[in-house]
């Protein structure tokens, strides 16, 4: 069964690589009529993405013509190297049909779209440890190890950032994927259905 949200809801995703966050959206769009929001980015398509579908593969100066012309919700350098951002007309288009929509995010573009968007609400998933953490990192198989450390270097800093800031309303920690999942659920239920909280 599916819930639809009557005014909307912009539900921020935030936390490091291989916390399950990716799980976790695609529960949350089998449960409730929500909305995705896919992210531009110029770095390559990795094998097996999809353009339009995993990310939108654009080039450089296609991605600075849409921060020129304010088309996103956030964007950030990340690893200093590929840009990433959030297009801004499709979300506030989902909001207006009253649907939830997703945004799996970092922190500094949590903190963007909070500035843009007080009423969002936004939920940071942190693994049960930095050593369980790293294991996750390695086991997707997916980056040699000095990009895992690098990640996991990075993901450190940003557990940090997010503990240290008021951007996040709420902190899960993934120690078990089913439960985490069911919890976070019942968190967006309860603010669907919680009157002044869009």
């Amino acid at each position: 069964m599916t819930t639809t949200a009557s005014n909307g809801l912009l539900l921020v995703l935030s936390g490091p690589s291989g916390v399950g966050k990716t799980s976790i959206v695609h529960e949350l769009l089998r449960r409730f009529d929500g909305f995705f929001s896919v992210s531009a980015t110029t770095r390559q398509a990795g094998a097996g993405e999809i353009d339009g579908h995993d990310y939108s593969f654009i080039s450089g100066p296609a991605f600075q013509k849409l921060i020129d012309g304010d088309c996103f919700l956030e964007y950030a350098q990340v690893f200093g190297r590929s840009w990433y951002g959030s297009p801004r007309q499709p979300v506030e288009q989902a909001l207006g049909k009253g649907q939830l929509v997703i945004l799996d995010i970092d922190v500094q573009g949590a903190e963007q779209v909070r500035a843009r968007h007080p009423q969002a609400y936004a939920v940071f998933v942190l693994p049960p440890s930095e050593d369980e953490l790293l294991k996750r990192l390695r086991q997707r198989g997916r980056e040699d190890e000095e990009a895992i450390q690098r990640r996991f270097a990075q993901s450190t800093q940003e557990i940090a950032r997010a503990r240290g800031g008021t951007t996040f309303d709420v902190f899960v920690t993934n120690d078990d994927l089913a439960r985490t999942t069911d919890s976070i659920c019942a968190l967006v239920a309860a603010r669907l259905g919680s009157p002044g909280s869009r």
